[in-house]
């Protein structure tokens, strides 16, 4: 039997347990003990002040058979874009400068006129943003569903592979570079609590790391002038885009992260913003809490062992004690 505890702080958000009982999260943080019951299972609800208590009775003969153990945390993972520092907005910016420099003309795309460039709204990049992880894949797709583009790249729309991946090269390049511009002009600041987490971290004598769908250049960048030098040559792992095959939701890059630093899945809790990100997580075993940003706040979350709008008032224990709390069933 698993259990973990989850920490909603997002307003009107709603549990229907019965047609009679529902419970209403205030935006402070409310405890809710989860158990993932077995399918022979029955199970039954209790209340209490500020939680949700969930019991299942099984058979004897299904709980003597089985033991649990708690889990150890040995590894702190962040993801980059959105954990450490709110980049979404950045990003669309580059693309769109992008769009613009290359004069990226969809044939039948409302983000483009006949007068103007392709220009991603922030309302379609939140959802684009939510189901693609990497650039590159964000553009091809794009191009599929609405026309491969005319532009300065190709005066005719790319019909073959080759040059519709020169294509997406080019842009995503010149929209890195654009990326880097950006984040290079100081203007750009690490979200609440990251640095102070990651410190805690190492003090404790843990393992830490990135782990970005992003470019490894654009990330590499981004981790210089937002945690550091020190903190960044610090890291025991660090893997971005570049180093796997597939992209988040993929959960190959934390699969691969754990290997690297030598640690068991189970055992490392990854810091994600988003759905994507939560299920690359959660598929290569790991735990996952969220800390939310303005595009994701909405996003199902119910597969984290805690949600927060930032990690201002987040200390290294709380985590540990987190972890400590999810119960493996052997």
């Amino acid at each position: 039997m698993a259990s973990s505890t989850i920490l909603l702080s997002p307003p009107n958000l709603q549990y229907s347990l019965s047609s009679r009982n529902s419970l209403f999260f205030s935006p402070a943080f409310t405890a809710l003990r989860r158990t993932v019951l077995p399918s022979s299972s029955s199970s039954s609800y209790s209340l209490a002040p500020k939680s949700l208590s969930i019991s299942a009775s099984s058979s004897s003969s299904s709980s003597s058979s089985s033991s649990s153990s708690s889990r150890a945390l040995e590894a702190l993972i962040f993801d980059c874009d959105g954990v450490i520092l709110e980049s979404e907005h950045l990003h669309r910016q580059a693309y769109n400068d992008a769009f613009s420099h290359f004069n990226v003309r969809c044939p039948s795309s409302s983000s483009s006129s006949d007068d103007e460039p392709l220009n991603w709204s922030l309302e379609f990049y939140d959802v684009l943003q939510n189901q693609i992880g990497g650039g590159k894949p964000k553009m091809r797709w794009y191009f599929k569903e609405h026309g491969w583009p005319t532009s300065t790249i190709f005066q005719n729309p790319p019909e073959d592979d080759s040059n519709r991946a020169k294509l997406i090269d080019t842009l995503q390049d010149w929209k890195t570079e654009r990326y880097k511009q950006i984040i290079k002009s100081g203007t750009v600041k690490p979200r609440p609590g990251v640095l102070r987490l990651m410190d805690e971290a190492k003090a404790a004598g843990k393992k830490l790391a990135v782990c970005s769908a992003a470019t490894k250049s654009s990330v590499i960048l981004c981790l210089e002038n937002l945690i550091g030098l020190d903190r960044f040559h610090g890291l025991d792992c660090f893997l971005a885009g570049d180093d796997v095959k597939e992209k988040k939701p993929d959960p190959s890059i934390y699969i691969t992260a754990a290997k690297k630093l030598g640690v068991s899945e189970s055992n490392c809790l990854v810091v994600e913003d988003s759905v994507i990100g939560l299920q690359a997580a959660t598929g290569a075993g790991m735990s996952c809490v969220i800390t939310y940003t303005s595009s994701t706040a909405d996003q199902d979350f119910k597969e984290a062992i805690a949600i927060y709008p930032d990690l201002g008032d987040v200390r290294f224990s709380d985590l540990e004690s987190l972890l400590q709390d999810v119960v493996v069933t052997k």
